[in-house]
């Protein structure tokens, strides 16, 4: 008998197929003492499986490439994190085998993220995967994870970690569906870059049992279980109408009456450009400079180093807008140069911005960098700051661009509630905005964006965060300078022209989104979008604010 479920959908698409799951955990290593005579030959046991599973995160890095290559480098870091090496050494020290040791260590550090604060809690998923690859490592199992499968599959999981999410295999796993995470987890972004079609934040998902066959719309989140032949012909109809629709619609992002949109795209460096370029992307709306960062969270990477990357991007997109944010450290980025190791709540400390007023020297040589790699090229450079809070922050950061000789426009994002608020203020010092919905609906809601719990408040459709981004679009348009959305918001075809509606003057996303925002945003006028984006303001709920969108595009 057919059901529905409904989470959040976080990657268009839709799949039909078989349910299989995740493999279980490692399972906890004996509380098993030893003499201490083998503690220095378990030591060192233990220092060969971290330097294993590091290599192996950052091997599955450089073969999936582009943003999960980032992600997966970070991880890389935290297994390989000194001081956690130095409790597991510790532990050993005092009698506990090398895979128990390991357990303890990643346990203890496991709950001092936990209770630092919703932001960083977010990353006990990750943490939890490199702990459980190093013990299976010792213990001499294989790590659980993507079931073997001659056929393809929906994968259903508690949560996907980043090295599982980057090397799935298109053709084989259909989608996937997990019980935690939220729109803007590793996991979805991840999804969103491979074109899966995925659903997260969907209670009860590891239920289903294996074998039951489910068909999944990464659009709306739901999921339909044992569906009906109509209820499968139905969707893969609109399945094949929408990849028609995407076809039919190339060029630049424009609603039907000549309105422009453009749209850019999210890249992490040079490794992301070929799939923005594919994708037809005008530029880029968000180049986040923190993954070269993150390569050595000793020291910053030399200016040289810098002017490389930089240029690399640069020079893809001739004549194109690339809008640059300057490093952006700390909560879930910690870099040990930069930023504060003792913070009680990292996300609402020194981070961003702060950070890098900090340390000058560290803005200045990024500047520097900036400004050299774009010389003798005929793109439009612009260079943003993360996190300003009010005028203040964005004199600091714009007197710095000067200081440091770059020909650029200078923006702040827009990710705190008080720069929205005050944008208007902020735009006398700077020439553009970029609002960060991600970040900007966490701090509205004081709702982690890695926590399915709370992932209702992390919906980009919450009015209140409409209220936000109307507020920021029009202190631009009164200033008459642009107002752009650089968050996971805009790569939601719907929401797409909602933001358009409400005076936002780009959209930059991931690259597989870009098609499905361009056909959108082609099949209706300026007005509709406007009449939709009135509409979903004036709901109470996010799900009310989809649906009354959706009235308004689609003639109802």
């Amino acid at each position: 008998m057919e059901t529905t479920l409904r989470g959040v959908g976080v990657s268009h698409g839709v799949a039909i197929g078989e349910v299989r799951h995740m493999g279980t955990a490692v399972l906890e290593p004996p509380a098993k003492q030893i003499p201490a005579d083998e503690a220095e030959r378990e030591q060192g046991r233990a220092r060969q499986a971290v330097e294993a599973v590091a290599a192996d995160l950052i091997a599955r890095g450089n073969l999936a490439g582009g943003e999960a290559q980032h992600v997966l480098e970070a991880q890389a870091m935290m297994a390989q994190d000194p001081e956690l090496i130095a409790d597991v050494e510790r532990r050993i020290a005092v009698g506990s085998t090398a895979e128990r040791g390991v357990y303890d260590a990643f346990a203890a550090y496991r709950a001092l993220l936990a209770n630092a604060g919703e932001y960083l809690a977010g990353r006990v998923a990750d943490l939890d995967d490199v702990r459980n690859r190093i013990v299976a490592r010792l213990l001499g199992v294989p790590m659980p994870g993507v079931p073997d499968s001659d056929e393809p599959y929906v994968l259903i999981a508690r949560d996907l970690a980043p090295a599982d999410t980057a090397l799935l295999d298109p053709t084989l796993v259909l989608g996937f569906v997990t019980e935690e995470g939220g729109p803007t987890s590793h996991s979805a972004i991840l999804a969103r870059a491979l074109g899966v079609p995925a659903v997260v934040a969907l209670p009860g998902a590891g239920e289903i049992a294996e074998g039951t066959v489910v068909a999944v719309d990464g659009s709306t989140g739901e999921i339909f279980v044992e569906p009906s032949q109509e209820k499968r012909a139905e969707m893969e109809s609109a399945s094949a109408a929408r990849k028609a629709a995407l076809s039919a619609v190339t060029g630049p992002g424009a609603t039907s009456d000549g309105h422009k949109v453009p749209l850019l795209a999210n890249v992490g460096g040079p490794g992301d450009v070929p799939a923005a370029l594919e994708a037809g992307a005008e530029g880029v709306g968000l180049f986040r400079t923190e993954f070269l960062f993150l390569d050595d969270s000793k020291q910053a990477p030399s200016e040289e180093k810098q002017i490389a990357a930089y240029r690399a991007v640069l020079e893809a997109f001739p004549e194109g807008r690339v809008v640059v944010r300057v490093l952006d450290a700390g909560a879930d980025k910690p870099l040990d140069f930069l930023t504060p190791a003792d913070e009680p709540n990292p996300a609402l400390g020194v981070r961003g911005l702060r950070s890098l007023l900090d340390h000058p020297d560290v803005l200045r040589t990024q500047l520097t960098a900036l400004s050299k790699a774009a010389e003798g090229l005929p793109v439009y450079l612009e260079v943003m700051a993360p996190m300003v809070a009010d005028r203040a922050d964005a004199k600091a950061f714009a007197d710095a661009c000067r200081e440091a000789g770059l020909q650029a426009k200078f923006g702040a994002m827009v990710e705190i509630p008080s720069a929205a608020l005050r944008a208007r203020s902020i735009l006398q010092e700077v020439e553009f905005l970029s609002l960060g919905t991600n970040d900007l609906a966490q701090y509205t809601f004081a709702a982690d964006r890695q926590v399915g719990a709370v992932s209702r408040l992390q919906d980009p459709w919450q009015p209140a965060l409409l209220d936000l981004v109307s507020l920021s679009a029009e202190a631009a348009r009164a200033e008459g300078k642009s107002c752009g959305v650089c968050g996971e918001a805009a790569s939601d075809p719907l929401l797409a022209c909602v933001l358009t509606g409400l005076g936002v003057t780009s959209l930059s996303m991931g690259a597989a989104s870009i098609p499905y925002v361009r056909a959108t945003l082609a099949k209706h006028t300026l007005a509709q979008c406007e009449r939709a984006a009135s509409a979903a303001r004036a709901a109470d709920s996010a799900d009310d604010a989809r649906r009354a969108a959706q009235a308004v595009l689609s003639g109802e």
